[in-house]
Parts: C-alpha cells; structure tokens; sequence
C-alpha cells in the first residue's frame, strides 16, 4: 500500500519514470479546466443554456468527478512528498496540513459549489461565478503562475505597506474632493464614501469620466491626485516586477549549484541527469537554461583543469 501511495504521489508530481506521464495528465486537467471555463461563461447565455442544458449538466458532473478524484488521490497520497513526510507527527496531521495549503484550498473550491447545489439551493449566477474560480486550478499546472505566488509572498509585507499607504491616500482624496465639490455637484459629492469612487477611479489612473470635478480648485487638486496616483500604482508594480526576478536568478542559482555538485567526477551519468532533469522541472526552468547551466559549468571546470599560460592539465 504504502508503495502504491508512493507511486501515486510521484504521478503526481511528475518526477522519475512518470515525468512524461504526469505531464501527459497535466495537459488533459489544463485542457478540461480551460473547457469547463468556457463552458461556464457560454452558460450564461440563456438560448444556449436552454438548448444544451443536458450537455452543460453532463460536462459539469464528469468534470467534478475527475477533479473530485484527482483532489482525493492527492490528499492520500501526500504524505509521501518530501515537505510533508519529513514533519515529525502522524499522517492525519501530514493530511490536515496539506488540505490548508493554498493549492489544496484551490482544488476544494473547483468541487465544493457543485458538491453543494445537491444539498443547497443556489442562485445561478453566484454559482457561476463560484464555478469560474475553478481557473485558480491553473496555478498547480503552471511553474510561471507559482513563481508569481511566491513573489507575492516573500513581499506581502512591502505590499501591505503599499496598499495601507494607498489606502490612506484614497481617504485623503475622498475628503479633500468632498470639502471642494460637494456644494457644486451633492448629487455626485454627496458624502465622503460616494467622492470614493471618483478617488479610486483617479489613484487607479482608470479615469472612467463619469464623475468629475467642475470647479477651478476640484480640478486643480485632481490634477495633483492623478499625478500622485501615477507613482503610488508604480509601487506595487515595482515590488513584484523585482520579485520576480530575484526567483528567477535564484532557481537558476540553485540549478547551477546542483550542476557543480553532480560534476565532481567531471562528468554526468545517466542518474545525474535524470536528477539534473527532474529538479529543471520542479524549478520551472526551460531546457534552453538548463543546457546553457550545463555548459557553463562544464566551461568553467575545463578551464581550472588547465592552465591558462602553458595549457598542461593540472593536477
């Protein structure tokens, strides 16, 4: 049993002998959430939810069942992956701390809506919009989309900072365009929280033109918000844009690290590679980066087996 959960898990992950076959189940649950997507938003048309209802119905239970499977074999099978076998505590906390991390959550918002239509009744439109969260599923599939996840983890501080600092901005706006617009225009600047949207509209730089101010002053200090917006959306963007990167250099870092460590024989072997193959794949990084690592490495330690002024092996 325990063998067989072992395989499952490495099915799963894609590494070792079913590297080509996760990859092959990978494509078909993209392909099948992409579908369901669509499906989803086609199924808003009232004509074509009448005239294919029996179709949607079908596509919708099937789909639920593959990812209902697919959520159940990931969850018994989690326990053989490293960052959850090497915890010191027992295979119900291994599963309970799986079954809260963030993909895990993910995989249980692509069931649960429909799981509960059977039980509750619900209105057809939120439960469309519940059934579109199934796209987050992607993230699981896609080593570009847990790369961003990262980035907006090692910086949710910054980011809070950010946003508390926009926050603070946006309430300033919203009193100061108040004070100056409300007298002119009551049906538009009312009341602090209606002068929001306007702020938010400006710190966004949307500018939807809807509400505006009229007077000499209220343009004057939207003016003054809209330039001031410009640097506060820079931030965050800034913060995420450098956070990326840093992932990218660090995986590609780590790659090169692992590559030395396996050439310290001055060659590769067959299980250095498929080592060497799998980690490229878990770190995201394309073939073209991985053989340029490789190269590099190889480069630099031809160089240090030779000297550079009479070109005799050194020893």
């Amino acid at each position: 049993m325990n063998n067989l959960r072992k395989r499952t898990a490495l099915f799963f992950e894609g590494n070792g002998e079913y590297r080509k076959t996760g990859h092959y189940i990978d494509i078909f649950l993209i392909s099948l959430i992409m579908i369901n997507v669509v499906a989803i938003v086609l199924e808003s048309i009232a004509s074509l939810a009448h005239q294919y209802k029996h179709e949607f119905l079908m596509l919708e239970l099937g789909s639920v069942i593959i990812f209902a499977i697919e959520y159940l074999l990931r969850l018994w099978s989690c326990v053989e992956r490293a960052e959850y076998k090497n915890l010191n505590c027992g295979n119900f906390q291994r599963r309970l701390k799986y079954l809260l991390s963030p993909l895990a959550l993910i995989d249980l918002v692509a069931i649960l809506p429909t799981i509960l239509m059977m039980f509750i009744t619900f209105d057809l439109r939120f439960l469309r919009v519940l059934r579109l969260l199934r796209v987050f599923k992607l993230t699981r599939y896609s080593r570009a989309m847990q790369l961003l996840l990262q980035s907006f983890r090692d910086e949710s501080s910054s980011l809070l900072a950010a946003f508390f600092i926009m926050a603070v901005v946006l309430i300033l706006a919203s009193c100061g365009i108040y004070l100056i617009e409300h007298d002119i225009q009551p049906d538009k600047f009312g009341s602090i929280p209606a002068a929001m949207w306007w702020a938010m509209a400006t710190l966004t730089t949307v500018g939807y033109g809807d509400v505006v101010p009229v007077t000499p002053l209220g343009r004057f200090f939207g003016g003054v918000i809209t330039l001031l917006s410009m640097g506060m959306v820079a931030i965050p963007t800034g913060l995420l844009a450098s956070s990326f990167s840093e992932q990218l250099r660090k995986r590609r870092i780590m790659f090169s690290d692992a590559v030395h460590e396996c050439l310290h024989d001055g060659k590769l072997d067959d299980a250095q590679l498929e080592h060497l193959e799998n980690l490229r794949c878990k770190l995201g990084l394309s073939k073209q980066e991985a053989n340029k690592a490789i190269k590099s490495q190889l480069s630099a330690r031809t160089k240090n087996l030779y000297c550079r002024h009479c070109g005799e092996r050194q020893d």
